[in-house]
């Protein structure tokens, strides 16, 4: 493994752990000790070699799919990141429970899934919303526009949207 092709990799690692805010100590005391902040802080730096197992089980713990841990090979790609899906968990608090009930119970399984609790905002993918739009018997992009409008997912998803 070259060093360049480590560090990005690395870049990757770090940078998938910081959107899901966490500390190096927060993905040991996540992981019960799995994880040894110093020793994905190494991986990180790309002062370690990473094996194929690991980076797995390491997706797994972030609750991605390894493709996203791994760089693409453009420098480009880690400046310029595709639009997020954000969901505004405050403002879906203040829409009518019949209307966004199956969302709020769908945010809330995604959190404990994920075990992140912050309660201010959810990234959701792309195939929630297609799930969501089945849930909700509308196509994703209709339900997208709605979201949008009740407040609860951010504007810059329809981009998001436009491009996948």
């Amino acid at each position: 493994m070259s060093s360049d092709y480590s560090r990005a990799l690395g870049t990757r690692l770090r940078s998938i752990r910081q959107q899901q805010g966490l500390s190096l100590h927060g993905v040991e005391e996540k992981s019960r000790g799995r994880w040894k902040a110093v020793v994905v802080g190494s991986y990180e730096r790309g002062d370690r070699a990473v094996t194929v197992q690991r980076l797995a089980e390491l997706a797994d713990f972030y609750s991605v799919p390894v493709s996203e841990l791994l760089p693409d090979g453009t420098p480009t790609a880690a400046v310029e990141a595709p639009p997020r899906l954000v969901l505004d968990l405050e403002r879906l608090g203040l829409v009518p429970a019949e209307k966004a009930g199956p969302l709020a119970r769908y945010a809330a399984a995604i959190q404990a899934q994920r075990g992140d609790y912050n309660g201010r905002i959810l990234s959701i993918r792309q195939d929630d919303l297609r799930t969501l739009g089945v849930i909700y018997d509308e196509p994703p992009s209709q339900l997208a526009e709605q979201l949008i409008a009740w407040g609860v997912l951010n504007p810059e998803a329809r981009r998001a949207l436009n491009e996948g």
